[in-house]
């Protein structure tokens, strides 16, 4: 039997990376998954990976209307949500001087927009005991030059988990957030403008990591499927730092 048998779960921004491992380690343990991105061909790919007990689902967390029809998917199936995985997010490079109301928006308008109204959008559905997790990154606490509103906006997301966490303990609905490093990633390789780039900045940021190389994708897919199950039945509120030591040594 799996930790999450029976259990309903949705992974947003899925079809990649932290979200697409996270998707199919819940599917794995039992949990029926489903799963967003914006892109219907990753989408499609990324739930053939998973396998049966697993939905696609075309959407933009920055859309309104779009997680509507998320959640209307989900309530047909008539099972309510056990586990919300608030996954999707992105962000740039961008020096203090170079910042435009533009980068600001985008970044804001998905990574904490999207976020507050993922879950805001699914609290008819979530059942009692549903466990809420939120993507922030170990850079909440740290300074990186040149990526302050990233930074702002994953902070602001471990602010949301507090407060959440409090205002949803009374219909035992956990809440809690997950702090990866530098993770191996598409997303992560992405930030650099070429290949050679990005070489350079994936040595970088391992180098700057104790244990000296990036994280896993399925690194942080144990993480999250730790706090979706009630192996973390005792925590609400909390952050986890799956950085390597980078946020701690």
């Amino acid at each position: 039997m799996g930790q999450l048998d029976g259990k309903t779960a949705l992974v947003t921004g899925g079809t990649a990376g932290i979200g697409r491992a996270a998707a199919r380690k819940l599917a794995a343990e039992g949990a029926y998954v489903f799963v967003t991105g914006r892109r219907q061909e990753a989408l499609d790919a990324a739930v053939a990976s998973i396998g049966v007990n697993a939905a696609g689902i075309r959407a933009d967390v920055a859309s309104l209307e779009d997680l509507d029809r998320v959640y209307a998917q989900i309530g047909e199936r008539g099972q309510g949500l056990d586990v919300l995985f608030a996954n999707a997010g992105g962000g740039e490079f961008s020096a203090l001087e170079a910042i435009t109301w533009q980068h600001y928006a985008d970044t804001f308008n998905t990574n904490v927009g999207g976020t507050l109204f993922t879950v805001q959008k699914a609290l008819p559905l979530l059942n009692r005991g549903a466990s809420v997790i939120l993507t922030s990154s170990n850079i909440d606490v740290k300074g990186a030059g040149s990526f302050s509103v990233y930074a702002a906006s994953k902070a602001a997301l471990r602010s949301f988990a507090r407060s959440w966490a409090a205002e949803l303990v009374g219909r035992g609905i956990r809440v809690n957030t997950i702090a990866p490093g530098p993770i191996g990633t598409p997303g992560l390789s992405g930030l650099a403008p070429d290949a050679e780039a990005a070489e350079q900045l994936l040595k970088g940021l391992a180098a700057g990591v104790p244990m000296d190389r990036l994280g896993r994708p399925e690194e942080i897919a144990d993480a999250v499927l730790f706090l979706a199950s009630g192996s973390s039945s005792y925590m609400t509120g909390a952050e986890i730092y799956v950085d390597g030591g980078a946020s701690q040594v």
